[in-house]
């Protein structure tokens, strides 16, 4: 199975390791690791801010995935578990290969600005902050994915932890968390309009 430790890992496992015009969670986890929570949140992040998103309910199904998965890291389990009708929801392969299309431009030069920095922020000792941070960006989509593109920045925010780590780089732990600030002032900004058009 290819290592994922980069952007680029993971869209080359993704292509190369599915087929079909249908694809599985169980398939899309298998092409990139499932033993590693890295390459799982780098997984969930890149479907946050693909095309998949544009299929009715993947939004929501993409946050409790997220959920799920950070709350193992919370507890402390070694390896993640996902319930087997979770693994077997598909997705049109289409999708998957114009999210990976749309990336690939920029996959070098975000790869290229990854390396072993701050290493301490992606050990054990921190890990239950970078669990309660994905879980927040993950509830915080439930509301914003009623929005247009409001799923954006939260999944931007899991993706960047995933890229975190995978490459044990703590400065992108904190672009992560500034990723959550600017989806939770963009939910507050959401509610005070709703509000003030109902007063």
């Amino acid at each position: 199975m290819t290592k994922v430790n980069n952007l680029s890992s993971l869209l080359h496992s993704l292509e190369t390791r599915t087929e079909g015009e249908m694809v599985s969670v169980r398939e899309m986890l298998n092409a990139v690791g499932r033993r590693s929570y890295g390459p799982i949140l780098l997984l969930l992040g890149f479907i946050a801010v693909s095309p998949l998103t544009i299929i009715p309910g993947a939004t929501w199904l993409v946050a409790i995935l997220t959920i799920l998965i950070a709350g193992q890291i919370l507890i402390g389990r070694k390896f993640p578990w996902i319930p087997s009708r979770l693994l077997k929801i598909e997705f049109p392969r289409s999708a998957l290969l114009q999210g990976i299309q749309f990336a690939d431009p920029y996959v070098c030069q975000v790869d290229r600005f990854l390396k072993p920095r701050l290493t301490i922020l992606t050990s054990p000792l921190f890990a239950p902050f970078v669990a309660l941070i994905c879980i927040a960006a993950a509830v915080l989509t439930i509301p914003l994915g009623l929005v247009p593109f409001g799923p954006l920045l939260p999944g931007l925010t899991v993706l960047l932890f995933g890229l975190a780590l995978t490459a044990r780089d703590g400065f992108m732990l904190i672009l992560a968390a500034l990723g959550l600030a600017g989806a939770a002032w963009l939910l507050f900004r959401l509610w005070t309009r709703i509000s003030a058009a109902f007063t």
